[in-house]
């Protein structure tokens, strides 16, 4: 495979392959950039930006080095990130993991071609892929990026049950807390004044996305983990531009797992308390 060393172009990065770029059509035949396929490469190495330090971190604690992308897609950022980082080393292994098998399989298929020879896709769904044989019992990093709906908790729980040391979250799309408010909506009025906050159709729908994330990094502070935060700029759906990194520091926190409670019963959501606190 051909790599750039000193690329005309200056967004693509030193050591990237110029093939790779082509099979994922960010570069088109003749070697171009055009302006979507720009974005979309700016927007993968901006999120590389925030894994690289977690895979280091890996390495120098010397792990294994196993990452799971839930919710892989036609995996642009498993193949950056073995690209990038795994390729030139001796150990690591990055597993994709699909419901589309049509995906999973060109995926695949493209990884053989190119030599990528410690990176697996699985045609698994989060709940399959748990005590699925295929994976070790132990993953380092597991990410979920616009894992629709549950599927971001779906993630954390797979995340969670193999003692994941990083976890990278992007969420898309919450539907579910904002069905709850909505239903109980009448009941909660009688019961806080803070239903004011989701009375309105647009803002149930944002209240609730907000709400589920706040839910998700406390329960994530109350399995020891240290949680940051940020924006993922730049991707497609902006108004799903929240990325929340996770790294495993210690002990269990009580107090998250409270304020978690008490959350879900002020605004009404206590059917929801097995999604959130366990």
């Amino acid at each position: 495979m051909k790599a750039v060393a000193g690329s005309p172009i200056p967004e693509i990065r030193p050591g990237q392959s110029i093939e790779l770029l082509k099979e994922l059509h960010i570069l088109t035949g003749d070697g171009r950039l055009n302006q979507d396929t720009r974005r979309k490469l700016k927007q993968v190495y901006h999120l590389y930006q925030f894994i690289e330090p977690l895979l280091n971190d890996v390495l120098e604690r010397g792990g294994d080095l196993t990452l799971v992308d839930h919710g892989a897609g036609k995996s642009y950022l498993g193949f950056i990130l073995y690209d990038l980082f795994f390729k030139d080393k001796t150990v690591g292994h990055l597993y994709g993991i699909e419901t589309r098998p049509e995906l999973v399989a060109k995926s695949q298929e493209l990884a053989e071609r190119l030599d990528f020879n410690r990176m697996t896709f699985l045609n698994l769904s989060v709940e399959e892929s748990i005590a699925s044989p295929a994976l070790p019992a132990r993953i380092d990093i597991v990410t979920a990026l616009h894992a629709c709906n549950t599927a971001t908790d779906d993630a954390i729980r797979f995340a969670l049950e193999k003692s994941a040391q990083h976890i990278v979250l992007a969420p898309c799309c919450q539907a579910e807390v904002a069905a709850v408010l909505r239903k109980n909506k009448n009941i909660s009025f009688g019961l806080t004044p803070l239903s004011e906050l989701w009375r309105h159709p647009i803002h149930t729908r944002e209240f609730g996305s907000q709400v589920s994330n706040v839910l998700r990094c406390l329960l994530l502070e109350a399995h020891g983990y240290q949680v940051t935060v940020t924006e993922l700029v730049g991707w497609e759906h902006s108004m799903k531009n929240e990325l929340i990194i996770a790294s495993h520091k210690g002990d269990k926190k009580p107090s998250a797992r409270e304020r978690a409670l008490a959350i879900l019963a002020m605004l009404n959501l206590e059917e929801l308390t097995g999604r959130f606190v366990y």
